[in-house]
């Protein structure tokens, strides 16, 4: 029954503000002031509400159960008080819009306007989006193109009306997926009060039949007839920081009087009334960031992501999305070229349906997608790395044994240390929630090779500079020549294994994804090569222990070899392989070649990072980048051929 309170008790607090501004002299003769007090009307108030209520919860990549549930009971609740209530649930763009001028219309006949929604939310600059269902957030300029900016449902409810209040109640997430630096406040139009569900930049989080912020709320209006509102969302913030151990912190901004206005409301001073999450199970589990857009990819790659979604569109609203979220991007001169190009070529169209059909054919080629561009740096004349490997620590114990290999080779002076792996069968990919590495399949390689001991350093890569075959490494590169080269793309660690073959006189070229993952696990079966968890010490990552600096990886072998007597698979630098990427392994060969496709520019990278955190480190960890474009994590290691 306290849930059917929700909307009740908060338009009570809009009438009673309403009831305030507009109060008689007081038998004393004094003015009544306004009293932030939440109140329970009777059913028969004038004037009659219209609401409008989404619960959007059908997403690709991240369903939301809660959503149109909780939406649906906020839908009888407005409606047994007399409120002309419209609703929509897993509502497309269409379909959300459609409503917004609905409910527009219908305020027009005065009254407090309702707008709740419940679903997957994000935060764009200053703006607040809100996502119609079917968006994937695997396709980043869908979030731009079809999310609801929050203004339009505030614009829906601006028009000047009689007894004009207005409520909006967003139980979603407000991170920015683009730019975590990059959130703001939005300042209400006059006569409104916002209560959101967590502050800008946070997320919000479910409980087993509910947002947690919505059951909070709940449970505090249900508990007597009035409520200062400053006292009351103080308290269900206070519950929510108890109940989420501080990840989540609601917020409420208002245009009714100062001390609403004033924004961020519970301070740590206010203590929880009780810990709460549902009616029932109050011990059920909390789902931190499940109301929220959460790209696997760091900002940077998901920059990438968002481009490479784009950049062969033939659209100009595409790439204005681009530009909506990245303003300054490494691709906004391109995405702006693009925009020209599409619009120019649309004005030599003689009808709306050449338009349509034909902009992309009389664009003219684009620059090389290589927004950034490599300083030649001064670097020192290369000497021959020493033949002896650097100290490592003790490899911690593995649950497999190491597999049979022909011992370490060197071709050349300035050549890397290769290892010699036999051929064998391994188990590739994981069943974690990541459907790229999915499915779990079997695979033999069927050819001994040799691999890297290390990731190629800056000083083998130098010899190449030097013999005027690749580009001088950027000044990203720390000058410890046993530092891993960076900041490299596919195409040039392409132009290195050319050179060193042509060098050698031996078959030199990047290892498959699946010789890499082949050689990552060492002949283990765990989720990383030492084990099931995470062990500080064993990799070179942000949270995976010292030795480790901001500014960029170790030098190469500072840590423990795996079972092939391999360095620095884990962490240090991404790792360019030689397949071109696909989105799962549905398909993917068994036999350990290379998984390649006609004109494929998007290639794997696999391994992490220094920059990320434990969670990368998994051996089944794969990403992909853009093979021409070079960025400040990524490396490589190579392969040869040993037949």
């Amino acid at each position: 029954m306290w849930r059917k309170l929700l909307l009740i008790g908060v338009v009570g607090a809009l009438h009673a503000h309403w009831i305030d501004a507009f109060a008689a002299p007081s038998p004393a003769g004094t003015t009544a002031t306004a009293s932030a007090q939440i109140l329970f009307p009777d059913s028969g108030m004038t004037p009659r509400g219209v609401a409008l209520v989404i619960g959007n919860g059908d997403y690709p990549d991240h369903a939301l159960e809660n959503a149109p549930r909780d939406a649906m009971r906020i839908r009888d609740a407005l409606a047994a008080r007399g409120f002309d209530v419209i609703t929509r649930t897993n509502a497309s763009p269409q379909a959300m819009k459609l409503a917004l001028a609905e409910f527009a219309r219908r305020l027009r006949h005065g009254g407090t306007g309702v707008f709740y929604f419940a679903g997957h939310g994000f935060q764009l600059a200053n703006a607040t989006m809100l996502l119609p269902s079917g968006v994937d957030a695997r396709v980043p300029a869908s979030l731009v193109k079809d999310g609801l900016n929050l203004d339009a449902a505030l614009q829906a409810m601006s028009a000047p009306r009689a007894h004009k209040l207005n409520l909006v109640i967003l139980d979603t997430c407000l991170n920015n997926p683009f730019d975590a630096a990059n959130t703001g406040d939005i300042a209400p139009p006059a006569r409104t009060m916002i209560a959101y569900a967590t502050a800008p930049g946070g997320f919000a989080a479910d409980g087993p039949r509910g947002g947690v912020f919505t059951d909070a709320l709940l449970h505090e209006l249900s508990g007597a007839s009035a409520h200062d509102a400053t006292a009351l969302f103080a308290r269900v913030a206070a519950n929510i920081r108890a109940a989420t151990d501080g990840k989540q912190r609601p917020r409420v901004v208002s245009s009714f009087d100062e001390k609403l206005a004033a924004g961020a409301v519970g301070h740590d001073a206010i203590q929880p009334t009780r810990m709460y999450v549902t009616s029932a199970d109050t011990e059920a589990p909390i789902t931190l960031h499940s109301r929220g857009i959460l790209p696997k990819d760091s900002s940077e790659q998901y920059e990438l992501t968002f481009w490479d979604s784009i950049k062969d569109s033939t659209y100009p609203s595409d790439y204005e999305a681009y530009l909506k979220a990245y303003p300054n991007g490494r691709f906004a001169t391109l995405a702006h070229a693009r925009i020209d190009r599409l619009r120019a070529a649309a004005k030599t169209q003689t009808t709306p349906e050449a338009t349509r059909t034909a902009p992309a054919a009389t664009l003219p080629p684009l620059p090389p997608e290589k927004p950034r561009t490599t300083t030649a740096a001064p670097v020192p004349a290369p000497s021959a790395p020493s033949a002896t490997a650097p100290a490592k620590a003790a490899p911690p114990a593995v649950v497999a044994s190491r597999a049979a290999n022909n011992g370490e080779s060197r071709d050349c002076a300035a050549c890397p240390v290769m290892v010699s792996l036999s051929p064998g069968s391994f188990t590739m990919g994981s069943a974690t929630d990541d459907p790229s590495e999915k499915p779990v399949h079997h695979v033999t390689i069927e050819a001994p090779f040799a691999i890297g001991k290390y990731e190629v350093t800056i000083e083998q890569w130098n010899a190449c500079v030097d013999a005027k075959a690749c580009p001088a490494l950027s000044s990203n590169n720390n000058p410890s020549k046993t530092a891993p080269a960076r900041d490299l793309s596919w195409d040039d660690a392409q132009v290195y294994v050319k050179w060193l073959a042509k060098t050698t006189g031996k078959p030199y070229r990047l290892p498959t994804e699946a010789e890499w993952e082949y050689a990552d696990r060492g002949g283990t079966t765990t989720q990383y090569w030492w084990g099931d968890k995470m062990v500080k010490g064993t990799a070179n990552c942000k949270d995976c222990g010292n030795p480790w600096h901001t500014e960029g990886p170790e030098n190469v072998g500072m840590f423990a070899a795996n079972p092939f007597g391999l360095h620095d698979m884990n962490g240090s630098v991404w790792e360019w392989v030689s397949d071109c990427w696909h989105n799962s392994y549905q398909g993917a060969p068994t036999d350990g070649h290379t998984w390649d496709a006609p004109g494929c520019d998007m290639r794997v990278i696999r391994g992490g990072s220094w920059r990320e955190g434990a969670n990368y480190m998994l051996t089944s960890t794969r990403f992909r980048y853009s093979s021409s474009v070079r960025q400040s994590q990524d490396g490589f290691r190579v392969a040869r051929d040993l037949k």
